[in-house]
């Protein structure tokens, strides 16, 4: 079959711009082949090559003493002491999900496992941070279903606990949902793997899977906006095997123990071209690749195909030539692929032959190294206009409309689907704020969080992306946890425009000023850009995912008070409704500012939390629904009333940052009252667990009618049968 004609409808379709063609003319010298073409349009989409954020990103804080690798490498890696490391990373798949809800998200989850056990971890720990569209969008409750589906599917085989994560729904989402896959591991701080090749002659292993057509183009449908040819895509999002990924995963870590491994790449976005060019790259090799030599599992794959598959359960390895026997005994033990296919060379070149014919021949560097880089127009996110004046509600009634809706309902139904417990070292399962797992056979334990308030981010990027980070580290510092460091996921609509490419850069700078302030690096993470479909972009979403430490057994925080506990406020209430969840759920209003953050507050309350640990029973941070619902969610958890005693609307439902609700006895509560006025801190008594009410301010209804709503609330928005009926059983 001869390559098609280089035409500018097909430069277009690979979503390459005519400067950039043009670019790539100059580079080589002479028109591309065709599979050349599709190798620079892999390696130069916004997915693969951060084209429009790289600058932006280099201003994040990445480093600190704990920190062993930051961004770069397939995940970061933090030190948690005794010679151990946490491995984790978090990555979108919006736009396979979108088009095929099951398969995208399952290979979602498992392309992240992959970054984590390609660093020679084993993965402990799973979340996602889901958002989808309106409810009565036609196509909502099929992608939550298959979602779900498909995150349970893969994550329950593979065998990790899925500890937490988030589920929101808003009408900016109906053409175009975000599934943000978050994945950590275990390793030895001395045994990490990297992907820089090293070593001219070198052995180019690939292992794992066989290579099919699923997931050509993948990458470039990534990084474009939807239309409606969005069907067409579907042919683009790859299929996945857990089985065989949890094969993969066993063989590796086999492998690495036995020092064959020079370095590893999982092949994930763009597949082969993308792990042999980051390879070569980081290494300053050049790489040849016989693709006669590639598992395939279909008959007559072209090139072009082959490099840009990105078929799952793949991995690309430069490997010790002593060592090509013992490496393949695993892989055999194993039934997967073990095929050397390349070798490193000296030449700056990525030469790819097929069939004796040679189809790609190319600088390396200038597919990686010297890609694309802008500086794209941005404007600022103007100043929202003011709040107007909000009409007090009824407390219960606000409560009401809350946990009535399926936003903050209990999603019970959502986690369910997901194995939590497997492996046996989880300590908190999910519904109760950050995820706790142990580290096995120490008296460690990690928390895991994921955080972001898009409403925030899109009134005002810079403080919603400083929010963002400080809610992260606040959930973990009430678990008792010391924050370690952060992943991000920022997903923005289509940065050509300058008022979206301005949402991105205020939210990095918002997302660096805490980072930097809180001692909390960002350690790895993605950029997902062009979310929007004919042209309306989804709310700008940069998701957080923070991992935090306890250094001994039983020292984490719990969330359960006791009756008679006293209920405290740390941090001041001033009643900030703008942009907050009681407006949005019960009156359709979606106005003012974002609450400001205070990131000196915010350290010194997280301090005083963490340093009086052992005096709270009970902690939660202070964020959507404020006081009401915070009390409400830690009395409902433990099947016990509350009696709060504050009036007022802004008061009760208000979303000042920098707050903890705590639940202590007596006499710790006395004690916090004095630590906190000797550190001249605001805390305050705002009421008392116990009883079988809700009272709210004086208003009051029964915990037990409050708690089926919370309970049922969200399958019976989403027509899922019998929720009732399940509940009582």
């Amino acid at each position: 079959m001869s390559d098609p004609l280089i035409t500018d409808d097909l430069i277009a379709a690979h979503g390459l711009s005519p400067d950039e063609y043009a670019r790539i003319l100059e580079i080589i010298g002479r028109e591309p082949s065709f599979t050349e073409l599709g190798i620079f349009s892999a390696m130069w989409n916004e997915h693969c090559s951060y084209k429009s954020s790289k600058k932006w990103l280099r201003t994040l804080p990445t480093t600190g003493p704990q920190v062993i690798c930051g961004p770069g490498e397939n995940a970061g890696v933090v030190d948690i002491g005794d010679g151990q490391a946490v491995v984790f990373k978090m990555e979108s798949h919006n736009h396979p999900s979108y088009i095929e809800p099951y398969q995208g998200a399952a290979t979602g989850v498992g392309g992240i496992l992959r970054d984590v056990f390609t660093m020679g971890a084993r993965p402990i720990a799973a979340m996602n941070a889901l958002s989808f569209g309106s409810l009565d969008h036609p196509k909502t409750r099929s992608l939550v279903s298959g979602v779900v589906s498909g995150v349970g599917g893969y994550g329950n085989c593979f065998g990790v606990p899925n500890v937490g994560g988030e589920v929101r729904f808003h009408p900016s989402y109906n053409g175009n949902c975000l599934v943000n896959a978050f994945a950590a591991g275990l390793a030895d701080a001395d045994a990490i793997f990297y992907s820089a090749a090293s070593g001219v002659g070198m052995p180019v292993v690939y292992l794992g899977a066989k290579t099919g057509r699923d997931g050509v183009g993948g990458a470039t449908m990534a990084s474009a906006e939807f239309d409606d040819t969005i069907e067409e895509k579907r042919p683009t999002v790859q299929v996945g095997d857990p089985f065989t990924e949890k094969r993969l995963m066993e063989a590796c870590l086999e492998l690495m123990r036995t020092g064959a491994v020079i370095s590893i790449q999982d092949m994930g976005a763009a597949g082969l071209t993308c792990s042999a060019v980051e390879m070569g790259d980081k290494g300053s090799l050049g790489i040849r690749l016989e693709l006669d030599r590639v598992p395939c599992r279909e008959a007559g794959m072209t090139a072009y195909e082959m490099m840009l598959s990105e078929s799952q359960e793949r991995m690309l390895m430069v490997l010790r030539p002593e060592k090509e026997t013992v490496a393949r005994a695993i892989f055999d033990k194993w039934d997967l692929d073990f095929a050397i296919v390349g070798e490193t060379i000296p030449e700056d070149r990525f030469l790819i032959v097929h069939g004796e014919e040679v189809k790609a021949d190319l600088p390396l560097k200038a597919l990686s190294g010297t890609a694309p880089e802008y500086d794209r127009p941005w404007i600022e996110t103007p100043a929202p206009a003011p709040l107007p004046l909000v009409d007090e509600v009824d407390a219960i009634e606000g409560l009401r409309a809350l946990i009535g809706s399926p936003n903050h309902a209990r999603k019970s139904w959502v986690w369910e689907q997901y194995d939590h417990m497997v492996m046996g070292d989880t300590a908190r399962a999910p519904g109760a704020g950050s995820g706790l797992v142990r580290v096995h056979g120490t008296d460690k334990t990690l928390a895991f969080t994921s955080d972001v308030n898009p409403r925030y981010v899109f009134a005002n990027p810079h403080e919603g992306g400083k929010q963002a980070v400080a809610e992260a580290w606040r959930n973990l510092i009430a678990t008792g946890a010391r924050p370690l460091a952060a992943t991000d996921n920022l997903n923005f609509g289509n940065p050509e425009k300058p008022e979206i490419m301005g949402q991105l850069v205020g939210a990095i700078k918002g997302i660096g000023e805490a980072c930097e302030a809180l001692d909390f690096p960002i350690v790895s993470g993605n950029v997902s850009l062009y979310n929007e479909t004919d042209g309306t972009g989804i709310l700008p979403t940069p998701t957080i995912g923070g991992v935090g430490l306890i250094e001994t057994s039983g020292r984490a925080i719990g969330t359960r008070p006791e009756t008679g506990d006293v209920a405290l406020v740390l941090g001041a209430t001033e009643g900030h409704l703008g942009r907050s969840a009681l407006l949005w759920e019960m009156l359709g209003i979606d106005a003012g500012d974002a609450p400001a953050v205070d990131l000196a507050a915010e350290k010194a309350h997280g301090l005083f939390v963490r340093d009086n640990h052992a005096l709270i029973r009970a902690c939660t941070d202070l964020s959507e629904g404020g006081l009401a619902l915070a009390a409400f969610e830690m009395a409902e958890g433990a099947g016990i009333g509350v009696e709060i005693g504050v009036t007022g609307t802004a008061a009760l439902f208000g979303e000042d940052q920098g707050r903890y609700l705590i639940a202590a006895d007596e006499e710790s509560a006395a004690m916090l009252e004095a630590a906190a006025g000797s550190a001249g801190l605001p805390l305050a008594r705002v009421g008392r667990f116990g009883g079988g009410d809700v009272s709210l301010g004086g208003a009051k209804a029964p915990l037990a009618d409050l708690s089926k709503l919370y309970r049922t609330a969200f399958e019976t928005a989403l027509h899922i049968p019998d929720a009732e009926a399940e509940l009582a059983v």
